[in-house]
């Protein structure tokens, strides 16, 4: 979604996700921009080699992960 954009155009298109996800609308989004992913969902599913590893709620997934491999890769990326 936001892959070789500078940092200004990635806020751009953020906020006008953010914005169509506020007026209602349900959106599958796929994204490695965990702040963004934690502040607009109302669900988040953890994925690795094709495989759902965890979801749930945002709050869940980035509060208090009980996986391994989500609390490793939650570690590493900021959020």
């Amino acid at each position: 979604m936001t892959f070789a954009l500078d940092p200004e155009l990635v806020q751009e298109v953020l906020n006008t996700v953010k914005g169509i996800a506020d007026d209602g609308a349900t959106l599958l989004i796929v994204t490695h921009e965990m702040r963004f992913a934690r502040d607009v969902s109302s669900r988040v599913v953890f994925m690795e080699q094709g495989r759902i590893v965890k979801d749930g709620p945002p709050a869940q997934i980035f509060g208090a992960p009980k996986n391994a491999r989500l609390a490793e890769f939650l570690r590493t990326t900021r959020h």
